[in-house]
Formats: C-alpha cells, sequence, structure tokens
C-alpha cells in the first residue's frame, strides 16, 4: 500500500483516470479521462449528454483507477470506490476547464484560449469522485518478494 501523503501525491502526479460507471443492463462502462482536483477531490468534466453521465445520474456509484508502471516491480497505482456528483454551475465547470487546461498544457495565456475552454465548457458538467473507499498498491515496495 502507498502512505496517504504517497496516494496524493501519486493522483497528482499522473495523467490518465479510468472510470468506470454502470450501464444500465449492469454491465460496466470504462472509459479513460484527463482528470484534475475540484475542492480536494478527484474530478472530470465531459459533455453533459456522455454516457458516462447518463450513467451516474441512474446511478451515482463509480469506480476510478489511476495505474502506472511498464514492469511487474513498478507496478503503481490507486483505486477510489465512491459516488458521483455532478456540477452543472457553469461558473464551477470554466473554472474547472481553466484548471484541467492549467494541468495538461499550462497556463492559459490569452482571451483566445480562455473563449475555447468556455466554448467546450459550455457543452460539460464536471464529475467530482466522492471517495467511499480508496485501494492502492505499489509494487517497488516489495523489494522483490511477490
Amino acid at each position: 500500500m502507498m502512505t496517504p501523503d504517497e496516494v496524493e501525491a501519486f493522483l497528482d502526479a499522473e495523467r490518465t483516470l479510468q472510470v468506470a460507471s454502470i450501464n444500465s443492463d449492469g454491465t460496466p462502462h470504462l472509459v479513460a479521462m484527463w482528470y484534475a482536483r475540484h475542492g480536494g477531490e478527484i474530478a472530470f468534466w465531459t459533455y453533459a449528454r456522455s454516457q458516462k453521465v447518463v450513467n451516474v445520474r441512474r446511478d451515482p456509484r463509480l469506480t476510478v483507477m489511476v495505474e502506472s508502471g511498464d514492469k511487474y516491480e513498478e507496478l503503481r497505482g490507486v483505486t477510489i470506490y465512491g459516488r458521483a456528483r455532478i456540477v452543472e454551475d457553469l461558473d464551477e465547470v470554466f473554472a474547472f476547464g481553466d484548471n484541467v487546461y492549467a494541468r495538461y498544457w499550462g497556463p492559459i495565456d490569452n482571451d483566445v484560449v480562455r473563449e475555447g475552454v468556455r466554448a467546450m465548457g459550455r457543452k460539460r458538467v464536471v464529475i467530482v469522485v466522492e471517495p467511499d473507499k480508496t485501494v492502492s498498491w505499489d509494487h517497488s515496495k516489495l523489494a522483490g518478494n511477490y
């Protein structure tokens, strides 16, 4: 396991979140998303009409995972089991969009880019992951004892 501080550092350093919501037939809907923090929690933004939003409106349970490593002894990850909270307030969505842009591309340094983020945000919502349980692993701590 990772320590709580290691979990936070890992989540802040990595870049892709696997998101599993529940389809109406009970099967998982699994997608990869970029993510950022929203009020300290892991969150992502997505089109308001996307399948994952349809799913979490019906059933807010979801599981998300961030992982890294190419070799067994390098594997690390965090899985969060929780509930989705949908943020639809445009000011919050825009602020989150600015945060995502800055995380992946750098600071917004002109009005054209800012308006582009706003244009994307008008069609999106933010999904905040409210955790019930967090599980982590770090195979580098195994020191070859598998």
